[in-house]
């Protein structure tokens, strides 16, 4: 198939809507300190400049989203509607930091990091490429929300680079050691909490997920899968996935989601009754994979869509939480790759390319797996016009192994 360029015709000043508001951090530029702002058409908006009745100055002046992450839901919505406020009639000169010069930070201190496994069609496709004539699904992955413990610490904001990590892969001989020769991308939509922290012991209940969720980020959960493979069995994923996690900048909170909130699709066997849905929490959300061999514009390899998801956010936050395990303000939940069922709506290179038996043949390039100097992006959006919900983008670069 023909793969579309790349296109970035859309200004900046058509992404972010009043009806969006996404929370942020950025610096005026690289040594000035980094400022608490919301998203809106061009620019990023420092709220300490703004005037918000109400709000605990301790909240807005800072550098990032840790202090209201910290408060409960009213103060989250309160903060909200104190900011569309104000900003519904302009924004100040001396608040706006344009886009195009920000410097953009991690939005929240990451504190504890989930990696789910939460796409049918994903599994499905890792099914048949890893386990060819066997059942795809492992026994249990139809019954709970598998996931993996990553490495907060290695959590980083979109345009970081990225080294190409080291490790042991499997060789004819045994293993070898030297730099991951099966680099991926992993195209995923993320959540962090907030709110008081559950004692330990105690759940949080399906029903009650709304009191933590605060809001989406985009993910790309890199993955070495030449290390993945050889060292995941018995126990999960360990360095072929702990060297980093790109985010996006911007965290769309729940409240500016609330039109774009679907069901999800058809679950059977039944849940257990602590992962039944309540309500819903799938996510329309249209998303795009692009790659860019090293001074290429890029082209879209991938679009698939968030309401693919087979186990939502709130299943996903119930079930690791249903063992009493805490959950605090900063963690970060990932839903793993999102792929759909048609060719060119897989979230990774190793579906995309059937494990490298299937190259992509770009305009300039052709690839199995990631080159150094590859740039890759990811950019998500619910709705159209004065509605639209963007997530921005979140977007790395390939160095060569230290």
């Amino acid at each position: 198939m023909g793969w579309p360029r790349w296109d970035c015709s859309m200004a900046e000043t058509e992404r972010f809507t009043l009806a969006n508001l996404p929370y942020g951090s950025v610096r005026r530029g690289p040594d000035a300190s980094a400022r608490l702002c919301v998203a809106l058409g061009g620019g990023a908006v420092e709220l300490a400049a703004l005037a918000l009745p109400d709000v605990p100055r301790e909240l807005i002046d800072a550098p990032n989203l840790d202090r209201v992450l910290a408060c409960r839901p009213d103060v989250w919505a309160a903060v909200r509607a104190a900011v569309a406020d104000a900003l519904a009639d302009g924004v100040p000169a001396e608040a706006c930091v344009p886009l195009d010069e920000a410097v953009p930070c991690l939005p929240f201190t990451v504190g504890d990091y989930v990696d789910f496994y939460s796409s049918l069609q994903h599994a499905t496709n890792l099914g048949k490429i890893l386990r060819p004539g066997s059942e795809p699904l492992m026994p249990n992955w139809r019954h709970l929300p598998v996931g993996y413990h990553g490495r907060g610490g290695t959590v980083v904001v979109s345009g970081t680079p990225i080294r190409r990590p080291t490790g042991q892969r499997r060789g004819a001989d045994g293993p070898t050691w030297g730099p991951s020769e099966r680099l991926d991308v992993e195209l995923e939509l993320g959540f962090v909490t907030g709110g008081p922290a559950n004692a330990l012991g105690e759940p949080i209940p399906i029903e009650r997920v709304c009191e933590r969720v605060f809001g989406f980020v985009l993910v790309n959960d890199w993955s070495a899968r030449d290390i993945q493979g050889w060292e995941y069995q018995p126990l999960g994923p360990f360095l072929g996935k702990s060297f980093a996690t790109s985010i996006s900048p911007w965290v769309v909170p729940v409240a500016a989601l609330h039109r774009h909130r679907v069901s999800g699709p058809p679950q059977a066997p039944e849940p257990l009754s602590y992962l039944r849905r309540s309500e819903a929490w799938g996510i329309d959300v249209e998303l795009e994979l692009a790659l860019a061999p090293d001074g290429d514009p890029g082209q879209v390899i991938a679009r698939t869509n968030a309401r693919e998801l087979y186990w939502t956010a709130a299943q996903q936050l119930a079930h690791a939480a249903s063992n009493g395990a805490v959950v605090r303000a900063g963690d970060l939940f990932a839903s793993g790759t999102i792929s759909g069922s048609d060719p060119g709506t897989q979230g990774s290179l190793i579906e995309l390319t059937w494990n490298g038996q299937r190259p992509l043949e770009l305009d300039c390039a052709v690839r199995s797996f990631l080159e150094d100097g590859d740039t890759v992006t990811i950019r998500g959006w619910s709705g159209e016009g004065a509605q639209r919900i963007d997530f921005g983008e979140v977007s790395g670069t390939i160095l060569p192994a230290g």
